[in-house]
């Protein structure tokens, strides 16, 4: 079957758009095809630094013919009514349909519509153009003498050819017959820039990629990484050294680069005095160059990746890197040394002028916030106070130095460094760089009790700062990274088994913001829906996290935690099911009867001597002793021996269902039994809410 080959050969893509752009093109052709009933068997899209390709392969010759039956009015309908049909369904004359007898709405028209399918060759001249016109490239431009007009084709870069070929594999392909701004769709591509830049004649998709590799070009961007990685790691291995990886940089540089060429200069060993990270940041922001290391230290050599066979063997190439990157070190250096004449202290008042947010002051402001917060939270999880308030105090002081001015990614780190340096305590300064940690789910989570005080507490302070404003996270948008916030607390507590009443910070949170009214219980549900993603990536059902959360107070995550757990595997148990259902049929009845008599209707404790039934008096006592052995062991949190002592209401609850008519025709058994049957809900309820479990 035939296949469509299309590639769009432009000025520059950008390595950070290629990916998506393949993608997208792949996406938006596939499904304009399928669209027009043209199901193909496979298709592939790529990206260079100059072009995206894009093939379909097995595409039928020609659209499917097609049959459609097109209901119309009823025989004798009005004048309009038939007019508007025959002009819908293309149709001259009421002779050219045909008439349908429906037993209850009698005689209609129907028309049947056959339609041709038409070639495949001359719907892609359709749908190619609409689609390059309409791409979404997220930033784009117009370009030479048709810049001018409003509607001149808008492109990532200026596009300079286009090839798009169709047919089978046995014969010689059609080229897709159609022009876009003066550009006409052809069968010629180019090769390397510089290396092989004369035109080349392809035909279809394989001689297509065998003809670019001649031309040294390497369509397939992973091939391209993996060139990349491997040579790297080979030729640091061959001096002794180890490459430090960096995916994003290595996807970042396999999009630079058609034919990637690994070479490796070096920078004088003076450099190293810098932090390694300050090291790795200049030549990665700068040269987009990897770091070596020897050991568990940085060398002074550095991996860089060219595009082009050079006939020195690349010595110039290097020569130029080591020239940019030691006038870089240097500038890093400056910033370095520079850093260390001020003490971080004494750089807290340039955060005076930083706001942090305009409704919700200065970074200095929100220091003298979270210093507070964190001497608060420091007995809760080990830490000293007087440590856990002076790490807070100098946590962001280091925004201010030159070294995060000119490198944003190391704020924090750099206050470590700078920390130790000026004789801090170690901790002290660990948490300065810790506190802004877990910054995503896989992110280390810290475990230093002066680092986990520092860290709840800057987000606590955020959490409960951008509530209080009521700039809360809607849909997809996040722009604070409420959610984010929200995670690492829920991360911290549970990853180092900490007992934290939130609502009790939340409200000095609230009073250090001078915020009005009290919205702890928003924020705590806010709380709980982050609770159930953590947990159900972990396996835990979201209704047990509600069941919980519906009882009064709860705060304490790793409590909440241990309910779930203990509620979860109660629920699979025998027992846990069939009180479950014993539950619902004493909740639906109660409900039922409420509806009738009114909410509160059977609140209040059941009269003994309106028991006449052995099951009633046996379930009335069950209900007694779960409550008092249940209550003791959720007061000394032995979560999975309340859900035991729930566990015994099983049998007399099956018995009393069973032999006990709970509407009795008299009034006051009636009543009676649904009084016990509240107290049995109002028991199970002292554990978890079980009418927010699904199932």
């Amino acid at each position: 079957m035939p296949d469509l080959l299309l590639e769009l050969f432009s000025e520059e893509i950008p390595a950070r758009m290629q990916r998506t752009a393949a993608e997208d093109l792949k996406r938006l052709v596939t499904n304009a095809l399928v669209e027009r009933g043209l199901v193909y068997e496979g298709a592939i899209a790529h990206a260079t630094p100059r072009r995206l390709a894009l093939h379909v392969a097995g595409l039928p010759v020609r659209q499917p013919d097609t049959r459609e039956e097109k209901k119309g009015p009823r025989v004798g309908a009005p004048d309009a009514a038939i007019a508007g049909f025959l002009k819908s369904a293309g149709l001259a004359s009421l002779d050219e349909a045909k008439i349908e007898k429906d037993p209850k709405k009698g005689e209609f028209y129907v028309a049947v519509v056959e339609r041709a399918g038409r070639p495949t060759l001359d719907v892609l001249a359709e749908i190619l153009p609409a689609i390059l016109r309409a791409f979404p490239w997220p930033k784009s431009m117009r370009w030479g003498a048709a810049s001018a007009r409003a509607d001149a084709l808008r492109w990532v870069r200026p596009l300079h050819s286009i090839v798009a070929t169709f047919g089978p594999e046995t014969e010689e392909p059609d080229i897709v017959p159609f022009t876009i701004d003066g550009i006409a769709a052809g069968n010629v591509t180019y090769g390397h820039r510089f290396l092989a830049p004369a035109p080349i004649r392809v035909r279809r998709f394989d001689d297509y990629a065998q003809a670019l590799a001649k031309a040294d070009v390497v369509l397939e961007a992973d091939r391209r990484k993996d060139i990349i990685l491997h040579d790297a790691r080979d030729l640091a291995f061959a001096q002794g050294l180890e490459l430090v990886e960096d995916e994003g940089l290595l996807e970042e540089v396999a999009g630079l680069v058609e034919w990637p060429r690994v070479l490796m200069g070096s920078f004088d060993e003076s450099f190293l005095a810098i932090p390694p990270e300050a090291i790795r940041a200049t030549i990665r922001a700068n040269q987009k160059c990897f770091v070596l290391k020897k050991g568990d230290a940085l060398a002074n050599r550095f991996i860089l990746v060219s595009n082009i066979e050079a006939r020195d063997g690349g010595k110039e190439i290097v020569a130029g890197n080591e020239r940019v990157v030691a006038a870089r070190l240097s500038d890093a250096k400056f910033f370095w040394e520079t850093d260390l004449k001020v003490r971080l202290e004494d750089r807290l008042p340039k955060l005076e002028n930083i706001v942090f947010h305009e409704k919700l002051g200065t970074q200095r402001e929100r220091v003298a916030r979270i210093e507070a917060l964190a001497r608060a939270l420091a007995p809760k999880v080990g830490a000293k106070p007087d440590e856990a308030a002076r790490a807070a105090l100098l946590s962001k002081a280091d925004l201010v130095s030159e070294m995060v001015g000119e490198f944003p990614e190391l704020q924090g780190l750099m206050g470590r460094y700078y920390a130790a340096a000026q004789g801090e305590p170690a901790r002290v300064s660990a948490a300065i760089e810790d506190h802004y940690k877990p910054q995503g789910p896989s992110d280390r989570i810290p475990s230093e009790p002066v680092s986990v005080a520092v860290a709840l507490a800057d987000k606590i302070d955020t959490l409960v700062g951008f509530w209080a404003i009521d700039e809360k996270p809607t849909g997809s948008k996040d722009p604070y990274a409420l959610r984010r916030a929200a995670l690492g607390v829920i991360r911290l507590a549970l990853e180092n088994g900490l007992r934290l009443r939130l609502v009790g910070f939340f409200a000095q949170a609230r009073e250090a913001h001078r915020a009005k009214g009290d919205n702890a219980g928003d924020l705590l549900a806010f709380f709980a829906d982050r609770l159930k993603v953590y947990l159900r990536d972990k396996g835990a059902r979201h209704d047990l996290i509600d069941a919980v959360f519906a009882l009064e107070g709860q705060d304490d995550l790793l409590m909440i935690v241990r309910r779930v757990e203990a509620l979860g595997a109660f629920l699979d148990s025998d027992d846990g099911k069939n009180l479950l259902a014993g539950y619902r049929r004493a909740a639906n009845i109660l409900r039922a009867e409420e509806k009738k008599d009114g909410a509160g209707a059977f609140a209040g404790h059941h009269a003994p001597n309106l028991r006449f039934e052995h099951e009633e008096h046996k379930l009335a006592a069950a209900i007694d002793r779960a409550r008092e052995e249940a209550g003791a062991r959720v007061r000394d949190e032995d979560f999975a021996g309340a859900m035991h002592a729930l566990a015994r209401l099983r049998a007399p609850v099956d018995a009393f269902f069973d032999k006990v008519t709970v509407n009795s025709d008299d009034a006051r058994l009636r009543k009676n039994r649904l009084q016990l049957l509240n107290e049995l809900r109002e028991a199970m309820h002292a554990i978890a809410d079980f009418s927010k479990i699904a199932g």
